[in-house]
C-alpha cells in the first residue's frame, strides 16, 4: 500500500492504464489529455477517428482527427502516440491535445475512463516513468522543483537535477562507498588471498574523503531550502523610517499605504517577490514603538513573531534623522541574518551614521538599490549565485546524507577503538544504503507514496 499526504491510498497496479488531464484547470487555447499503460492505444482507438487506427498512426508524429463518444463529436483533435519504452513513462503512452475549453477536455477524459481508463493519482505518470527506471527519484522531484519554480535560479537549479547531475554525485559517492567496502569485505572473507587490507592510512583517508562528498552536498541544503520555500524576511524599523516604502520598491508597485502619520501599518503585509534569482517571502510590518493604541500594539506583537520566525531582516533606520539608542538591537528570539538600510539618503546623511555598515538606500529615488540587491544575495546564497547549481538538495535527501555521514563517522571510531573489520563494514554498508536511498534503490511504499503525493494531477 502507498501512504501519502497522511491518507491511505489504492495500489497503484502497474498494469493499469492510467489516464488525466495534464494541463492545468482553466480555459486556454489548448489542453491535453494523457493516457498511459498497455491498453493505451486500444482504449482511445475506441474514441479516435482518424486517417488510421492510434496503433497503426507514426510514433511521434502529431496526427488531425476526431474523437467521438457514443457516434457524438467531443472535439477535433490533434493525436500523438508514444510506443514503449520510447515513452515518458516508459509505457505506450497516447497524448490528445484538444481545445482549452474546461468542458471539452473532462469530457474527452470520461469517455477514456468508460473505456477501461484508470483516473491517474497525483504524480502517477513520473512515478512509473521511476518505477521503469526513465527517471532516478532526484530527477523525479526536479520535475515537480521544475514546475514550481518562481525564479530563474530556482529554475537553472531544477534543470540541472532533472537532467541527471545530483543523481550522477549521488551515485559516485555511493560507488566511493561501495568500493571501500568491497576491499574491507574481501579482506574479511579470504583472509589467506594476500589481500592487501589498507593500511589505517588509507582506509582512513578512502573514508573521509566520502564523509567531505557527503558534507559538501550537505552545504547545498540552504541553497535548495532557500530556491523551494523563498527567504521570509521581514522589514523591521521604527515608525516613519521607510518600511512601506521599501516593501513598494521591492515589489515595483504601490503594495503598502505610505503615510507620515506614525502607526499608518498595524497588520503585517505579505508579498512574495523574485529578487536576483532569490524568492523573497516579504513581510512589512508595524513599526516597533510604545503606544497605548490596541490595534498598534497587536501589530507590534505580530512584528516580534514575524522576526522569531525570519530568515532575513532587512533592518532600515531612517539615515537622515540623529541617530537612537539601542538602533542595533533586535527583539529577543530571532536568528536571522541581518540588513542594515539607511533610508532617505536622498535627504543628507546626519553625521551620527558615518562609519555605520549597511546599505545607503533612497526609496524615494531608488538609489542604492542595486546595492541592496547584492547584499541580499550574498546574505542569502553566499556568492552561491554563481556556484555550480547542479546541487541543491532537499529535506529528503539531507535526512539521508546526515544518516550517511553518521555511519561514516562510526566507521572511524570503530578504526579509532580498533575494533575488527567486520564492525567496520557494517558501518559502510549502512553509509551506502542511505546514500542509494536519495536515488532510490530502497523500494519503500511509504517513501515514493510521500514524494509522488506532491505532484499535481496529470503530471
Amino acid at each position: 500500500m502507498f501512504r501519502a499526504a497522511g491518507r491511505s491510498c489504492m495500489v497503484r497496479a502497474m498494469n493499469d492504464t492510467i489516464a488525466a488531464i495534464s494541463t492545468a484547470f482553466g480555459e486556454a487555447a489548448v489542453a491535453l489529455v494523457r493516457v498511459s499503460g498497455a491498453r493505451a492505444a486500444e482504449i482511445a482507438d475506441a474514441l479516435w477517428k482518424g486517417r488510421a487506427p492510434v496503433r497503426g498512426l507514426t510514433p511521434r508524429v502529431a496526427t488531425l482527427g476526431v474523437i467521438e463518444d457514443d457516434g457524438r463529436k467531443l472535439d477535433d483533435v490533434l493525436l500523438t502516440v508514444f510506443r514503449a519504452p520510447a515513452s515518458y513513462t516508459g509505457e505506450d503512452v497516447v497524448e490528445i491535445a484538444c481545445h482549452g475549453g474546461v468542458l471539452v477536455a473532462r469530457r474527452i477524459l470520461e469517455a477514456l475512463l468508460r473505456h477501461g481508463a484508470r483516473a491517474a493519482e497525483p504524480g502517477e505518470f513520473t512515478q512509473r516513468a521511476y518505477l521503469n527506471g526513465k527517471l532516478d527519484l532526484t530527477q523525479a522531484e526536479a520535475v515537480m522543483d521544475l514546475i514550481s519554480a518562481q525564479t530563474d535560479l530556482a529554475l537553472r537549479a531544477a534543470t540541472e537535477q532533472l537532467a541527471g547531475r545530483l543523481g550522477e554525485r549521488i551515485r559516485a559517492l555511493r560507488q566511493q562507498v561501495l568500493e571501500t567496502l568491497a576491499h574491507v569485505e574481501a579482506f574479511i572473507d579470504f583472509p589467506d588471498e594476500d589481500i592487501d587490507p589498507d593500511t589505517d592510512a588509507a582506509l582512513r583517508a578512502r573514508m573521509d574523503a566520502a564523509l567531505a562528498e557527503t558534507a559538501a552536498l550537505l552545504a547545498t541544503a540552504g541553497r535548495g531550502k532557500v530556491l523551494r520555500e523563498g527567504v521570509r524576511t521581514v522589514i523591521f524599523g521604527e515608525p516613519n523610517v521607510g518600511k512601506s516604502s521599501l516593501l513598494n520598491l521591492l515589489l515595483g508597485y504601490e503594495r503598502a499605504i505610505v503615510s507620515t502619520r506614525p502607526g499608518t501599518t498595524r497588520d503585517m503585509l505579505e508579498e512574495t517577490v523574485a529578487l536576483a534569482g532569490i524568492p523573497l517571502r516579504l513581510a512589512d510590518t508595524a513599526g516597533v514603538r510604545a503606544t497605548d493604541d490596541e490595534l498598534e500594539q497587536a501589530g507590534i506583537e505580530r512584528t516580534h513573531r514575524a522576526l522569531e520566525g525570519a530568515d532575513l531582516v532587512l533592518r532600515v533606520v531612517d539615515a537622515s534623522a540623529a541617530m537612537r539608542a539601542g538602533w542595533d538591537t533586535l527583539p529577543a528570539g530571532g536568528n536571522a541574518r541581518r540588513i542594515v538600510v539607511l533610508n532617505k539618503c536622498d535627504l543628507g546623511e546626519h553625521p551620527s551614521w558615518a562609519g555605520v555598515g549597511g546599505v545607503r538606500l533612497s526609496c524615494i529615488t531608488a538609489a542604492g538599490m542595486d546595492a541592496l540587491t547584492g547584499a541580499i544575495s550574498e546574505a542569502v546564497l553566499g556568492g552561491a549565485a554563481r556556484a555550480d547549481w547542479s546541487a541543491a538538495i532537499n529535506a529528503r535527501h539531507a535526512g539521508c546524507l546526515e544518516s550517511a555521514a553518521g555511519f561514516l563517522r562510526a566507521g572511524l571510531l570503530a578504526m579509532d577503538e580498533g575494533l575488527s573489520p567486520e564492525f567496520i563494514a557494517e558501518e559502510l554498508r549502512a553509509a551506502m544504503s542511505a546514500i542509494g536511498d536519495i536515488v532510490g534503490r530502497a523500494d519503500s511504499d511509504e517513501v515514493l507514496g510521500v514524494i509522488f503525493s506532491s505532484f499535481c494531477i496529470g503530471k
